[in-house]
């Protein structure tokens, strides 16, 4: 089990009950990094704790490290952790994840500089195209500024 499946599995109350800490109703319990704490001042979140006292914070694995001494490997383990080594087939699925996660990110881009351009259209024509003269000055501007925008349009909208 790798560690995100070991947060999943126990909260962090489970873990303080497990070394005789009942938290309060407020989650609260006495500090057991710092002495001389006879009130609680350590609050136990879902997943993690902090220490308004000492400052002492962290989550499951780093509260089972401070509590015996553990180095996170030691602590991963005696939390029910296993190492596995990871086969080409979970590389090749996370490489295509990552790929796809790529290609989406690059779709909306293209998809954002699109909603850009039209808005810039829509700009160009309520300023000036549709009320000015034909073939004034600023009706001549316009009428050049939407064909910029159409060739942008165009490449944007060209296979590569």
């Amino acid at each position: 089990m790798n560690s995100e499946g070991i947060k999943s599995r126990y909260s962090m109350r489970d873990i303080a009950e497990q070394y005789g800490f009942h938290p309060n109703r407020a989650g609260f319990i006495p500090c057991p990094f710092h002495q001389g704490d006879r009130e609680p001042s350590m609050k136990i979140y879902k997943d993690s704790y902090y220490c308004f006292g000492c400052g002492a914070h962290g989550d499951i694995f780093s509260f089972v490290q401070q509590m015996d001494g553990l180095t996170f490997r030691e602590a991963f383990l005696s939390l029910g952790g296993t190492y596995e080594k990871e086969t080409f087939q979970d590389r090749m699925e996370r490489y295509h994840a990552r790929k796809a996660q790529d290609m989406r990110k690059k779709e909306k881009e293209k998809l954002r500089a699109k909603r850009k351009m039209n808005n810039e259209l829509i700009d160009i024509y309520r300023n000036g195209y549709h009320t000015a003269k034909p073939f004034s000055e600023a009706w001549t501007d316009c009428y050049n500024a939407l064909q910029y925008q159409l060739y942008l349009h165009e490449i944007l909208n060209e296979p590569r």
